[in-house]
């Protein structure tokens, strides 16, 4: 369990180092030049790494049961978790519907595994990485307050998201099922 907490704090002090400590990431920059982008990715990887070994050598110890239906409901949020990451990249019309579409993707990520995984290492892992994504969005928002919404792309666009988002969904239920965890229930 520990691993996993290491995981999400570092995950969260790697990405939130820029907005709260803004002369420290700049002094940083001036420093190393591109290679602090380098310094953060790796930071980023060790607390993924991290949340993944310590996730899987986790005892199961029960917090609550979650209902049979929360597995359809889980892949549904997943595919529009994918769709809302892949819109952050995206060309098409989508992508200027909402402020933070790869923060939302990530949050509905987390919110549809809390929905089917009621064990103490879930709720740790995936709660924490919700805070983590609704507290950036909070903070974005109080920092940048004058965004300015990106005009809609062509139709062509939300064509190719839609595609590329379902393959990715594909490549995920098939990682999941070569882990041993069948997305789908039955």
């Amino acid at each position: 369990m520990a691993l996993i907490v290491f995981g999400v704090l570092l995950w969260t002090a790697a990405h939130l180092f820029k907005r709260l400590m803004p002369a420290g990431r700049a002094a940083l920059a001036a420093k190393l030049g591109d290679a602090s982008k380098g310094v953060f990715a790796v930071l980023i990887l060790i607390s993924v790494v991290l949340m993944v070994i310590g996730y899987r050598g986790s005892a199961f110890v029960e917090v609550y049961s979650p209902p049979a239906w929360a597995t359809h409901l889980n892949n549904l949020l997943m595919i529009i978790a994918v769709i809302l990451l892949g819109a952050g990249n995206s060309k098409g019309r989508v992508r200027s519907w909402f402020r933070h579409p790869m923060l939302m993707g990530f949050g509905l990520w987390a919110i549809a595994h809390l929905l089917v995984n009621g064990d103490q290492a879930s709720v740790v892992m995936f709660g924490g990485l919700l805070i983590w994504a609704v507290l950036e969005v909070v903070i974005i928002n109080g920092q940048d307050k004058d965004w300015v919404r990106p005009a809609p792309g062509p139709a062509a666009g939300d064509i190719k998201l839609l595609i590329i988002s379902a393959v990715v969904f594909a490549v995920i239920t098939f990682i999941h099922n070569w882990l041993g965890v069948w997305p789908f229930g039955g």
